[in-house]
């Protein structure tokens, strides 16, 4: 098979998708909301090696030549991300310079509370103030960074709400549009697949978490004769009513590029300026 751009994007999809699903196999204090859920709903997942995908993905982007490079970057970022999460703090700041030299610009991410203990190595500020991007772009590096934040929470909501649940109706959980704005940099389209990722981790722990109380309930409806089918009628109703709730919320969510906003390079903002989204 031939490698392209859109293989090797969707492959990176597949890695993130992995990485989040193996974090979920560990039981860590301060596990983020996105890996408890998926190990709720999930289950402890076959662990894929997510390092070995990023260095294959890094060398058949680099063969690709300058269409591929945005895809380098996105697999030295993702080396990077997976370095940190290892305290491998020498790796983590190889890595990121090789995203920054092929594009990575997303300097929101950088300051993730994660990161912020790198803040003063001298290393990892050389290769912030390299980066440059656009105020357009920084405005929707916020708003991807802040739709992780915004979707993590709602499915913890949503999971709340179907505690109990005797229907047997399957909630979708819906999700805001990702931007369709040609950015100025692509270094955006790292991060777009970085919220997709995530989008596709929820709703798939989302969707088997319902499935299994859906075939839980079917059975007891069947053997049970006191089942209660007038709440089971209502909890659907509720349970209709909230997903609408919910799609209407995703869509009103979707990025809206300011009217005027630049589109010219400058460096980035100073570290530590920016306060990242919660």
């Amino acid at each position: 098979m031939v490698d392209t751009v859109n293989s090797l994007a969707a492959r990176v999809h597949e890695l993130l998708v992995a990485n989040m699903a193996n974090a979920a196999a560990a039981v860590v204090p301060g596990q983020s909301v996105l890996s408890s859920l998926a190990r709720t709903f999930l289950g402890v997942p076959q662990q894929v090696d997510v390092t070995a995908g990023f260095h294959d993905v890094v060398a058949r982007a680099t063969a690709l030549g300058p269409d591929g490079t945005w895809l380098v970057a996105a697999g030295n970022a993702g080396l990077a991300g997976l370095a940190v999460a290892r305290r491998q703090t020498g790796q983590a700041l190889s890595h990121l310079d090789m995203a920054v030299t092929a594009g990575y610009n997303d300097c929101v991410a950088l300051h993730m509370p994660a990161l912020r203990p790198l803040h003063n190595d001298p290393h990892f500020r050389a290769v912030y103030q390299r980066m440059r991007v656009t105020p357009a772009d920084l405005d929707e590096f916020f708003w991807l960074h802040q739709e992780m934040r915004v979707m993590s929470r709602d499915a913890q909501r949503a999971s709340i709400d179907n505690i109990g649940r005797r229907d047997v109706g399957v909630s979708l959980l819906p999700q805001a549009p990702l931007p369709t704005r040609t950015p100025n940099t692509a270094g955006v389209l790292i991060t777009r697949i970085d919220l997709a990722a995530a989008q596709t981790s929820l709703q798939q722990a989302a969707t088997n978490s319902d499935i299994q109380r859906s075939s839980g309930n079917i059975g007891l409806s069947v053997i049970d004769d006191s089942w209660d089918h007038s709440r089971a009628r209502r909890d659907a109703w509720r349970a209709d009513e909230l997903e609408s709730q919910r799609r209407r919320a995703a869509a009103a969510r979707a990025f809206v590029e300011r009217p005027g906003v630049g589109t010219v390079l400058s460096p980035c903002p100073p570290l530590g300026s920016i306060s990242y989204p919660g």
